[in-house]
C-alpha cells in the first residue's frame, strides 16, 4: 500500500525512535512543526493501513510500527522495479548509473560489492 509524504515522515521518525506519542513525532519535525492534531490524525491513518500499532496506558497512547523499514523499502523499491523498468534489475541499475553518472571505477566497485554481498548471503543458507 502507497504511502502518502506525511505518513512517510511519520514512519521514518518512528522507525528512528522505535516508539513514541503524538508529541515525540512532532518534535522530531523540522520548524515549521505540524499541530499535534495532524500527527495524530496521520498516526492513527497509519493504524487503520496495517503500519503502525500503539500500546494504551490510561487516555496516552504509545506508537510503535509494525512494519520494518526493510519490508517497505524492498515493497516500494520491487513497486518501482515493476511498474517502471518493466521487472528489468539490468534496466534500473542503468537508469541509476546515468542518473548517478557513475564512473567505470564506482560501477566495477558495485559489481564487486554485490558479489560479496551474494557470497555472503549464499555461506549463510
Amino acid at each position: 500500500m502507497q504511502l502518502t509524504r506525511a505518513e512517510e515522515q511519520v514512519m521514518q521518525i518512528l522507525w528512528d525512535l522505535e516508539e513514541g506519542l503524538a508529541k515525540d513525532i512532532r518534535e522530531r519535525f523540522d520548524d515549521p512543526r505540524p499541530a499535534r492534531n495532524t500527527v495524530s490524525t496521520v498516526v492513527r491513518i497509519l493504524e487503520k493501513k496495517g503500519y503502525v500499532d500503539h500500546k494504551s496506558f490510561g487516555n496516552v497512547y504509545l506508537y510503535y510500527p509494525i512494519v520494518s523499514r526493510e519490508e517497505y523499502s524492498r515493497h516500494q523499491l520491487f513497486g518501482l522495479l515493476e511498474s517502471y523498468f518493466d521487472n528489468s534489475f539490468p534496466a534500473m541499475a542503468s537508469f541509476f548509473a546515468r542518473e548517478k553518472d557513475l564512473s567505470v571505477a564506482e560501477m566495477e566497485e558495485l559489481i564487486r560489492e554485490t558479489r560479496k554481498e551474494l557470497s555472503a548471503n549464499k555461506e549463510q543458507k
